[in-house]
């Protein structure tokens, strides 16, 4: 357990596949309940959030009087965006035990996205009631109310996290979050170098360099950011972290694609998949990759105008979402038929297959604002391109792609 704590909490993929492998490996001594904690996290881990789930209900079928299982269980539906189901059980655990501080920053964060927003306020200050001493609550609040727009408040509570530690990274990011959604983009790539240059360990330094690469697409600087992320592969290129490395070229391949860089954002999402297939991760792994790779082959061929090739693509990514039963790839299946519709100006279309996309996406909603603006109903894609505008949410780089279009629009 440890070791499965070790996997949670480590700064880099590497880490967390070789903390999980030893959980594993030593899943035979510990408890039953424990045994299934493991193996729902290293479910989790090969991309197969479906057999997590049936794991952790699992869990929870067994010790009903237990607030971890239900905790754990509640954590699974809120992935899977069944934010009913997560609270329900939520509250089970709370239910069970009301001390156990876990659940009310998940309750929080579970409220968000419903748009309970007095109800997340409370769950936040209890959680804030339960752990004074620790920086986490705070840091949890602040970005509440970073999400409703009071910047100058969220900055005062990542702040008060800093005041009881120092070192809590997060909250670093928070500030220069909200000094880049205020416009201060210079600020906020300073606070970046700051945490940088003062970073304890190598999650710091990604986080650094990740989170001044967001700010400089957000502000428009398509080479300033891929030189920070650049810089992120190299430093995963010392450790030897494939699983990052390869999410960082597929980064960069992202954000050259929205760029109009089409050929060299092809090849970076190749880069992306080769470093996959020659690492020691395993075989769902490999194959949770290969199947991403289409979902770039699709959006490349899109960019490019070869609608053909993207149905091809975008066919076969829905067909293994759909095998695997993953409901991440299942919803970014829709996201890719609404933008092929939205090109082919068949709007009805599009909003059919974006209403069944990731709804926290900010970049889904603002094209879901395209397609009113198609039918004509410019009320609605106004009010639709307000909430993309406005998500308000930690360095997202699919939001730094619209926030400037979406405040036009």
């Amino acid at each position: 357990m440890a070791h499965y704590q070790l996997a949670l909490n480590s700064a880099t993929a590497k880490d967390f596949f070789e903390h999980l492998g030893q959980a594993t490996a030593l899943a035979s001594k510990a408890s039953d309940g424990e045994r299934l904690m493991i193996r729902a996290l290293e479910a989790g881990g090969n991309a197969d959030p479906a057999g997590a789930l049936k794991i952790v209900q699992e869990l929870a079928a067994k010790y009903p009087e237990d607030e971890r299982a239900h905790f754990l269980l509640g954590n699974a539906w809120f992935g899977q965006q069944k934010y009913p189901e997560a609270v329900e059980e939520y509250r089970k655990a709370v239910a069970i035990n009301p001390d156990f501080s876990p659940t009310y920053n998940s309750l929080g964060y579970v409220y968000r996205p419903m748009e309970r927003y007095d109800e997340a306020e409370a769950a936040f200050k209890k959680y804030i009631e339960l752990i004074p001493e620790d920086p986490n609550p705070y840091d949890s609040y602040a970005e509440l109310l970073m999400k409703t727009g009071r910047f100058d408040e969220s900055i005062a509570q990542y702040r008060k996290a800093l005041s009881i530690d120092p070192n809590f990274t997060a909250s670093r990011i928070g500030i220069a979050t909200n000094l880049m959604l205020q416009g201060k983009h210079a600020a906020g790539a300073a606070e970046m170098d700051k945490l940088y240059r003062a970073a304890r360990d190598d999650g710091d330094r990604r986080g650094a360099l990740f989170t001044k690469g967001v700010i400089l697409v957000d502000a428009g600087k398509t080479d300033a950011a891929v030189k920070e992320i650049q810089k992120e592969y190299d430093l995963d290129a010392r450790l030897g972290d494939s699983a990052n490395m390869s999410g960082d070229a597929q980064l960069i391949g992202s954000i050259l694609l929205d760029a109009g860089r089409t050929d060299e954002a092809a090849k970076r999402f190749r880069q992306a998949l080769e470093l996959v297939e020659k690492s020691s991760l395993s075989d769902e792994v490999k194959q949770d990759t290969r199947l991403a790779d289409r979902y770039n082959r699709a959006r490349v061929a899109l960019a490019k105008g070869d609608l053909p090739t993207a149905k091809s693509e975008a066919k076969a990514y829905a067909d293994g979402a759909a095998e695997r039963q993953n409901s991440f790839r299942v919803r970014q299946a829709h996201e890719l038929a609404g933008t092929i519709a939205l090109e082919e100006k068949q709007y009805d279309g599009a909003l059919t297959h974006l209403a069944q996309a990731n709804q926290q996406d900010p970049r889904v909603v603002y094209w879901t604002a395209l397609a009113y603006q198609g039918k004509g109903d410019g009320a609605k894609a106004k009010e639709t391109a307000g909430r993309a505008a406005n998500a308000n949410l930690l360095p997202l780089v699919t939001y730094a792609f619209i926030r400037e279009k979406a405040k036009k629009l």
